[in-house]
């Protein structure tokens, strides 16, 4: 069993120590109800008072309802400021400028909020001196489970290395709201949406490949395809000079 006590003072260490060589002022991060902004918005506030936690709502119903409502017992517990950004008009005027030039398919649609989330979270972080927090996990990262330039670009993060369980292992032992910790993970891209319905194999699946161990045959294939797959997001932008040296 991990020491989590000591797993907490070495993370907020570390984001302390961020904070004062970058001379930001603050942090900022998506609080979105889920379980991974959860841990990074309680790491952070523990490191810095000027914590920061957005509510971004774009489209979803949920984003709106069980999302928010999340977020919110999150930061009542533990005393984090929230602000929200409604971003279902950007999207939707974004959209209507795409009409005539490209039709987006399903998955670039997918991949707006993201994106449109993480400029609204810099163009706060750029105005007031803040370091933006990514909330993305190991598992999520090992089989691509993240947008570009959007969820998967940040200033740091504290939790990278953390494989969901661990995760869940981490909100427990600092006494995490039970809505959040109990609700089926999603990304909150549409109404009804699940990331293991998307994945088609589950995180407990995941985090045992990632240890080495057994897991059926067909969900491994899928583990391993979704990870050769998604290669591209974890080596970051190809540049000539790589190409040629």
């Amino acid at each position: 069993m991990r020491d989590y006590r000591i797993e907490t003072e070495n993370r907020v260490a570390f984001i302390r120590k961020l904070l004062q060589e970058s001379g930001a002022k603050g942090i900022v991060f998506g609080n979105s109800g889920g379980k991974d902004s959860a841990l990074v918005g309680i790491l952070c506030k523990m490191a810095c008072e000027n914590t920061v936690g957005v509510l971004l709502p774009c489209s979803s119903k949920r984003n709106y309802g069980l999302d928010a409502e999340d977020g919110r017992v999150l930061a009542d517990q533990f005393g984090i400021e929230t602000r929200m950004v409604d971003l279902t008009p950007v999207r939707e005027a974004l959209l209507c400028e795409l009409k005539g030039v490209t039709e987006p398919t399903p998955m670039a649609l997918s991949n707006i909020a993201p994106r449109l989330r993480m400029t609204t979270m810099y163009a706060i972080a750029a105005s007031e001196g803040r370091l933006v927090a990514g909330t993305g996990n190991r598992s999520e990262a090992y089989v691509g489970y993240f947008t570009k330039w959007g969820d998967g670009s940040t200033d740091f993060n504290p939790i990278a290395d953390l494989t969901v369980t661990e995760v869940y292992e981490f909100l427990r032992y600092l006494d995490a709201p039970s809505c959040i910790i109990d609700k089926a993970p999603s990304a909150g891209l549409f109404d009804g949406q699940t990331d293991e319905d998307d994945m088609g194999v589950s995180y407990a699946q995941i985090d045992a490949v990632i240890a080495g161990e057994d897991v059926p045959a067909d969900k491994a294939a899928i583990i391993e395809r979704m990870h050769r797959a998604s290669a591209h997001k974890r080596r970051g932008v190809a540049k000539f000079k790589d190409i040629v040296e």
